[in-house]
């Protein structure tokens, strides 16, 4: 397979896809309209993206693209609306940066109660201040509110209770018994999760029911003196609503996500919200540890191995939780050239869609059983047809799904 790798990758990533008898392009720099023209040039089978956006365009480029590849936890930047309509499979790798950015939650936590960021500016242009710099609250005994329990959210409890605090959490799929294993307390909601805390992290995926999660009652709900962190993406959280707290001298914030973020490794940009007193950023790059990025490499070549090996995507976001299919057509057959040619053709005269199918293969390979899902219940006639289309079909039966 040809695959193209348009984002940073790790050299012994590259070193195993190639080592599996791809041919491996691989240009960090390729976005939008660059990346559109490297794709309608050598035509890959396999995509593998970070953080560089695959929409309509991208898509347009390369008919024959099978796959793509989001190495890393979320599939935001790519159309995976357009890509199911084409047919392309697009598969992520989550959980494999938990850790990474985690501790990068932590390290912000811990900056903005010791004003690490500012004090290390100050130091650097030649100025001391220990009188303004040693006030600091501590965190020991505080309470820190997590929205969203995922992987990275859970990464988020141990390191927690390391540091003494008690934590509360709210989830859509939380339950009591489901907090009490976990240790923490469950929030009915995000108001109530941001009541109880002294800083809030946000650990959510970006979507039609998350962009803008993190408003103004969630903000006010924080508190005076709170802080919030949000290392998950920038649509979560109203920046406007939390523009307006940060201004109000309400409460702090460590930032490594905002909306509008350049597509580029490097750019000048308007410094927003980072311009406002309490606010430390980081360029998104939660993610970007060595160790991480090993990980997530690893797990997008385990993808592109079974692709290949068994036909199978692993981490498929864009399959159909459930087709229109309402009956199955079990065939056991002989293990013969033409049965199942035979058996979807009486299907196409009859007008009736396959939506689903597999054929397994009995020990010996002599006969075999093909399970088909379609999406209306074929006809007696139609039954009688398949039965008549060849002498290798031994048995034909039809339940409701």
């Amino acid at each position: 397979m040809k695959i193209l790798v348009a984002d940073k990758f790790p050299e012994s990533g590259l070193d195993a896809l190639r080592s599996l008898g791809n041919a491996v392009t691989c240009d960090p720099g390729l976005k939008d309209g660059a990346l559109a023209e490297a794709l309608a040039d050598l035509q890959p089978d396999v995509l593998i993206v970070r953080s560089t956006k695959v929409q309509v365009e991208q898509l347009d480029a390369a008919p024959g693209l099978t796959l793509v590849i989001r190495a890393g936890a979320g599939v935001n930047t790519i159309d995976v609306k357009e890509a199911s309509s084409r047919g392309v499979f697009v598969a992520n790798c989550p959980g494999k940066n938990s850790i990474a950015v985690a501790e990068l939650a932590f390290a912000h936590i811990l900056s903005i109660d010791r004003n690490v960021v500012d004090g290390a500016a100050d130091l650097r242009v030649g100025k001391w201040n220990k009188k303004h710099y040693s006030k600091a609250e501590g965190i020991y005994g505080r309470t820190l509110g997590l929205l969203g329990l995922g992987q990275i959210g859970r990464e988020m409890i141990p390191r927690a209770h390391a540091f003494g605090l008690r934590v509360v959490a709210w989830s859509r799929s939380l339950t009591d018994e489901g907090a009490a294993e976990l240790g923490v307390e469950r929030a009915r909601d995000p108001v109530e999760c941001a009541r109880e805390s002294d800083i809030l992290s946000v650990h959510v995926a970006l979507n039609d029911h998350t962009r803008g999660l993190v408003g103004s009652e969630v903000l006010d709900a924080l508190g005076p003196g709170g802080v919030i962190v949000n290392t998950s993406r920038g649509g979560v959280v109203d920046e406007a609503a939390l523009g307006a707290a940060l201004a109000a001298g309400r409460i702090r914030a460590g930032l490594d996500v905002f909306e509008d973020e350049p597509s580029s490794g490097t750019a000048d940009l308007d410094p927003g919200l980072f311009g406002l007193t309490g606010v430390q950023g980081s360029h998104h790059v939660g993610a970007s540890t060595e160790q991480a990025q090993a990980a997530v490499a690893d797990e997008a070549v385990r993808i592109v191995r079974t692709f290949l090996e068994e036909g199978t995507v692993g981490n498929c976001v864009n399959l159909a939780e459930r087709t229109p299919a309402t009956h199955l057509l079990s065939v056991r057959h002989r293990d013969r050239v033409g049965v199942l040619a035979g058996v979807l053709n009486g299907l196409r005269k009859a007008d009736i869609n396959v939506q689903e199918m597999e054929n397994v293969v009995f020990l010996g390979a002599e006969a075999a059983c093909a399970r088909i899902q379609v999406d209306r219940e074929p006809e007696i006639h139609t039954l009688d047809e398949i039965r008549g289309s060849s002498e290798h079909i031994l048995a034909l039966n039809i339940t409701v799904l």
